[in-house]
């Protein structure tokens, strides 16, 4: 989960992409509201397919 990081005073100290202005919470928001990997990157270029693939087993990690 190396892709998933923290940073103090970053967006609300929220859980960022790599430490990239992009949060967990966004995209998996993306995600929810329909929107496949292509689109995601094509509107976040810098994000990478693995960083996707990190939000989701984040997230699939947190529900208990």
């Amino acid at each position: 989960m190396h892709r998933i990081t923290l940073e103090p005073g970053k967006r609300g100290g929220r859980l960022c992409i790599r430490g990239l202005r992009i949060t967990v919470y966004d995209v998996l928001s993306m995600l929810s509201s329909g929107m496949s990997q292509q689109d995601i990157q094509d509107d976040f270029p810098e994000l990478e397919p693995e960083d996707i693939w990190a939000a989701q087993a984040f997230a699939a990690g947190s529900v208990h």
